[in-house]
């Protein structure tokens, strides 16, 4: 459609929001995408949907995933203003398979070479800011063991307790065959290349085709703490985002497909993903926490739930999968998650009883960073499957 990978569902809209959603799209056409992208915010997701569907053919390739990044930090911000959190509770038909990208990234990674930090120059610094992620205070956050999850959709709080409380029902076997696939949608997704409290505008792609600098790298450290610990797992390095972005989602769920066919003995699947957070003045937001005495970049378990439109019939599982690994890690490095994000996403994961996306770190983190948190949830991983074996 357009070079833009939108999954169409067939959602019956009031006549209102229909004409809303195509003088959207024509408004769109006639004065171009930024001003689609800057209203964003005052949108809800299927309003986007319908506005960049049927605005295909002015929209140019990327404008999709830059608009639902520009869409999706303002939702997973904790410093979101108090009108969005009230438009997201009110936004419940999102159910978008395209992920997020931020304004500065691109499909590829910059040819030119990085330049000495000292050498670039002050009107080229955007900033970057160290934040430390905790559950905020409205009732949408809810305890999940030791962390806590964010409730971005219509169930209730009392609902999703009681869906907490249930048991997880998955079984690992001790066994040698395969039981965990680490794969990545975006593998070309990589960090900062320094430490500091300032990032190259000029020069910022945030993307790396090679493997051992992007987040490949980190499901490497995955598989390998998995392994051994007796955890049979495979590692998938598909660069499902490249050359095209678009349509990442669909080329992944074919390889997890593949895996699932060839090994019927798989019952985890972890997508390893780097997120973006940027606010408005271009201000890249680190996400991090002190684990042991070392700086480690924060990580976030985003589990979809079904809004009864996108045929997930394990969605329970899978949330009561992310709470486990999730108390998992908070029990052993105290800090190290950001909230759960549960919301109307689905992102594959209607594929396994144990599918979840993992967002390590943001672009403003750098991957040593990520490599510690990559250990940590390795090990945080391993021990809430051995509480499942039988």
């Amino acid at each position: 459609m357009g070079g833009l990978a939108l999954r169409r569902r067939q959602v019956h809209r009031p006549k209102g929001k229909r004409i809303l959603a195509v003088s959207c799209a024509v408004l769109a056409g006639i004065c171009g995408t930024r001003l689609l992208v800057a209203a964003l915010p005052q949108m809800g997701d299927w309003m986007l949907q319908m506005t960049l569907a049927s605005a295909a053919m002015t929209v140019p390739d990327g404008t999709a995933a830059l608009a639902r990044e520009r869409f999706a930090q303002e939702l997973l911000d904790n410093e979101i203003p108090q009108e969005l959190e009230e438009m997201e509770s009110s936004s419940s038909q999102a159910s978008s398979q395209e992920p997020s990208s931020s304004q500065e990234e691109s499909s590829q990674e910059s040819s030119e070479p990085l330049p000495s930090i000292d050498d670039i120059p002050e009107e080229n610094r955007g900033a970057i800011s160290e934040v430390h992620y905790s559950a905020g205070s409205s009732s949408a956050y809810i305890p999940t063991g030791s962390g806590f999850l964010k409730n971005s959709t219509n169930l209730s709080r009392d609902n999703v307790i009681q869906q907490l409380q249930k048991p997880l029902e998955m079984v690992i076997k001790d066994t040698d065959e395969p039981q965990v696939l680490i794969m990545h949608t975006h593998a070309t997704e990589s960090y900062a290349p320094y430490d500091v409290d300032f990032y190259d505008k000029s020069n910022a792609s945030w993307r790396n085709r090679d493997n051992s600098k992007n987040v490949v790298r980190l499901g490497d450290i995955i598989t390998q703490e998995l392994n051994d610990a007796g955890i049979v797992t495979l590692h998938d390095a598909t660069q499902h985002d490249y050359p095209s972005y678009n349509g990442s989602y669909e080329r992944s769920a074919d390889t997890v497909k593949g895996y699932l066919e060839k090994y019927p003995s798989i019952k985890v699947v972890i997508d390893v993903h780097r997120d973006a957070i940027q606010r408005e003045d271009g201000t890249v937001i680190k996400a991090v926490s002190d684990i042991n005495g070392e700086k480690t970049a924060q990580v976030m378990i985003i589990a979809g739930c079904d809004d009864g439109t996108m045929d997930m019939p394990n969605w329970d599982q899978n949330l009561r999968f992310a709470a486990s690994l999730q108390d998992s890690m908070e029990s052993a490095y105290p800090g190290l998650t950001r909230p759960i994000f549960f919301c109307y996403r689905k992102y594959n994961q209607d594929l396994t009883q144990g599918s979840l996306l993992l967002e390590f770190g943001s672009h403003g983190n750098t991957l040593e960073e990520c490599e510690r948190t990559a250990h940590d949830v390795g090990k945080s991983l391993a021990a809430t499957l051995k509480k499942q074996i039988q």
